[in-house]
């Protein structure tokens, strides 16, 4: 049997294994690179949409077993690879040219745990080999430096005469706490919100990133506004909690984003339940599936559950994120959990405004 003869029927067994969130198969999403066939041997890479694909290892599984059911291959060698889908088009873009994805973190009310998630979730990302960035865009109330343990604020310049962002964990970031004192609050009209959002934009060397996660303010003010106007956003992500008055909230938010054109890549359900360390009996303290329920109403994904456990409250006021300290327990478990949804559902929407494909679900808001 010829090399030309085996690569052929190589490439059909790969086109049955589909990407399970793209709905085609690997061949024809031109997944599967560098095919090698030497004798019985048969080498070749795997590129995903997304270093933190949720599936990767099962994508994995699924081409090896493929291949190997030809009865002529005795080994096969994949290599995992990923290189990320840009989810932004459209005007604006040249203020973070090098960013492929921006995604806002919001909420319709204040305390839910909004800047929790965001700095828990970009170092998830970044865990998994993704390059992250994270902007922390509440004016009023930074809250990212103290986080993410540092306080030093950016001071060189980049060839370009940009402010090198500073870096924590791997991680670039900018927030409006390196700038201002801890005792003196932002008393900050609208325009001046803009403008500040506009050079964290325009004046940080970002670089290269596959994600540019945005802390945003609580509700619906100048921030959110401002940075939709200002560049092309892949989507944003709704953080919640269970109770029905933080979800009466999320109804105005989702209404806000929808206005602006702004896809929802889904709703975080934080603080779900709590798990006791003693007994560990699981107690919902704040009530029962309301993530689930407005992300069914507005026609979202539902990205999944992050538990109200100490850890993760100590992490925040200590600047050691739970993800980093505490990698196996169920709180980073759930971050990264929902940090491979959140990617998952980037590169379905990138994808779909590119045209490649029709999701099995849809994405956009219900009006």
């Amino acid at each position: 049997m010829s090399v030309d003869t085996k690569r052929e029927e190589v490439l059909r067994e790969l086109g049955t294994v589909q990407d399970p969130d793209l709905h085609r198969d690997l061949v024809s999403l031109g997944m599967i690179q560098e095919l090698k066939i030497e004798g019985d041997r048969v080498d070749f890479a795997v590129v995903l949409t997304t270093p933190a694909c949720p599936v990767k290892d099962s994508m994995k599984q699924w081409s090896e077993d493929a291949v190997r059911r030809l009865p002529w291959v005795k080994q096969v060698s994949i290599d995992m690879r990923a290189q990320t889908t840009s989810g932004r088009t459209g005007a604006g873009e040249q203020l973070i040219p090098r960013v492929k994805n921006a995604i806002a973190v919001a909420s319709g009310k204040g305390g839910v745990g909004k800047s929790t998630t965001s700095v828990n979730v970009a170092l998830a990302l970044a865990e998994s080999g993704a390059k992250v960035g994270l902007m922390d865009a509440d004016i009023y109330g930074p809250n990212v430096p103290l986080m993410m343990g540092i306080k030093n604020k950016p001071q060189l310049y980049s060839e370009g005469g940009k402010i090198v962002p500073a870096r924590s964990y791997g991680i670039k970031l900018i927030s409006i706490g390196f700038f201002t004192d801890d005792d003196n609050p932002v008393i900050w009209r609208g325009p001046m919100v803009h403008g500040a959002i506009q050079q964290f934009l325009r004046d940080i060397d970002w670089g290269e990133l596959d994600y540019l996660v945005i802390d945003l303010p609580p509700g619906t003010g100048d921030a959110p506004l401002s940075l939709s106007q200002l560049i092309p956003l892949s989507g944003v992500v709704i953080v919640t909690t269970p109770q029905d008055v933080a979800l009466q909230d999320v109804g105005k938010g989702m209404a806000m984003f929808q206005r602006l054109e702004v896809p929802v890549i889904g709703v975080i359900e934080n603080m779900s339940y709590f798990v006791c360390s003693n007994c560990d009996a699981r107690h919902e303290i704040f009530g029962n599936g309301g993530g689930e329920r407005i992300a069914r109403h507005f026609g979202v994904p539902f990205l999944g559950k992050v538990p109200l456990q100490q850890k993760v409250r100590e992490g925040g006021d200590e600047g050691r994120p739970v993800v980093i300290t505490d990698p196996t327990s169920i709180e980073s478990e759930a971050f990264r959990a929902v940090a491979g949804a959140i990617a998952q559902q980037v590169s379905i929407l990138a994808y779909a405004s590119q045209g490649a494909f029709i999701p099995a679900a849809t994405l956009t808001l219900k009006k």
